[in-house]
C-alpha cells in the first residue's frame, strides 16, 4: 500500500473498517491521547486509532499504576481528545471496577463514554471472565475492544508487569481468553505483552484485528503510549518501545533557553512587543480625564 493509502484517505476509521483492514492485510495503528492538542497532532499525521487510556494515571497524573483512575477522569479526556479528533477512531478505557461489580454498572458506564466522552467504542481488560459482560455490552450496541495478556489493572494478581504466556500451560491460557473474548463479539483485540510466537498464534486464530504492544510483529496493528513514542518518560524505557522523538529532552532545552533569555533580558523583543501606545488612542482618555477634573471642579464640595 502506498503511503497516502487508508491512512491519509481523508474518511473516518470506523468499527467495520478496522475489521476490513485485518481481511486485506492493511496494518492498524494506534496511539494514546489525553487531551485535544495530542488528539489531532496523532489524527493529522494519520493515526487509525487513539485510545484514551486509562495509562494516563501513570504517565499524566503520576501515580504508581492505573488503578486509581476513574470512569470520570477518562471520559474528561475522552471528550478532550474528541474535539481535538476529525478522522481517527477513538477508543475510551473502562477503568479498574467500572464493569466488575455487576451488568448494570458495565452497561451504564460503557454508555457514558459514548455519550459524554465522544468515543465510539470502549476497552475493557479480561478473558474469558470478561467474556459474558463483553457480549451483554456489544448487544446493547457498544463496540468493546478486549485486551488479554498482560492486563495493567491485574497488576497485583500478576506480581508486576510481567510478560504473559512464557509456558505452554500460560500461553493456552491466553489463546482462551482470545478466543473467548472474540466469539464474546469484541471488534478488536490488544495483545500486551506476551510472546511473539503466542500472539502470531493468536492473531491467525481469531477473525478479530489484534493489535499489540510487546506482543511482536505478527499483529494485525502495533500501539504505543505517545509519551513513550515521543520521548516524553525518560525514566521509563521499555523493551517494547521505540522512541521517534526525545521531546522530554528537546522541551528541558527550549524551557532552559527561555529561562536564559528572560534573565539577560533579551526576551521579549521588539519583535514580540506591542509596541508604545499612539497619541491618536491616548487624546481620548486624556480629554475625559479632563472632563471629570472640570466636573469635579464645577459639582463638587467646597473647600
Amino acid at each position: 500500500m502506498s503511503e497516502r493509502g487508508h491512512a491519509s484517505d481523508g474518511r473516518p476509521i470506523t468499527v467495520p473498517r478496522l475489521r476490513s483492514m485485518k481481511q486485506q492485510g492493511e496494518r492498524i495503528t494506534m496511539v494514546t491521547a489525553y487531551d485535544a492538542t495530542f488528539a489531532r497532532l496523532f489524527d493529522e499525521a494519520g493515526i487509525d486509532v487513539l485510545l484514551v487510556g486509562d495509562s494516563l494515571g501513570m504517565v499524566v497524573q503520576g501515580q504508581d499504576s492505573t488503578l486509581p483512575v476513574t470512569v470520570d477522569e477518562v471520559i474528561y479526556h475522552c471528550r478532550a481528545v474528541a474535539r481535538g479528533t476529525r478522522r481517527a477512531h477513538i477508543v475510551g478505557d473502562m477503568p479498574f471496577l467500572s464493569w466488575q461489580l455487576g451488568m448494570e454498572q458495565a452497561l451504564k458506564n460503557a454508555g457514558r463514554f459514548l455519550a459524554e466522552g465522544g468515543a465510539q467504542a470502549v476497552k475493557l481488560e479480561g478473558g474469558v471472565d470478561a467474556a459474558p459482560t463483553i457480549e451483554r455490552i456489544v448487544r446493547a450496541g457498544i463496540p468493546v475492544m478486549a485486551h488479554v495478556g498482560l492486563t495493567p489493572q491485574s497488576v497485583h494478581a500478576m506480581g508486576g508487569f510481567r510478560v504473559q504466556g512464557r509456558t505452554e500451560e500460560t500461553a493456552v491460557r491466553v489463546l482462551a481468553d482470545a478466543e473467548a473474548v472474540a466469539e464474546a463479539g469484541a471488534y478488536a483485540l490488544v495483545l500486551e505483552g506476551i510472546p511473539t510466537d503466542l500472539a502470531e498464534r493468536i492473531t491467525q486464530a481469531v477473525h478479530i484485528p489484534t493489535i499489540g504492544i510487546g506482543a511482536g510483529p505478527h499483529c494485525d496493528g502495533q500501539v504505543l503510549v505517545c509519551y513513550d513514542l515521543l520521548g516524553l518518560t525518560p525514566d521509563l524505557k521499555p523493551k517494547f518501545v521505540k522512541r521517534y522523538a526525545e521531546f522530554f529532552e528537546e522541551g528541558v532545552a527550549a524551557a532552559r533557553r527561555y529561562r536564559d533569555e528572560v534573565r539577560a533580558g533579551t526576551f521579549p523583543t521588539e519583535a514580540f512587543s506591542f509596541g508604545n501606545v499612539k497619541k491618536s488612542e491616548a487624546e481620548p482618555a486624556k480629554s475625559a480625564l479632563s472632563l471629570v477634573q472640570d466636573l469635579r471642579a464645577a459639582y463638587g464640595p467646597k473647600g
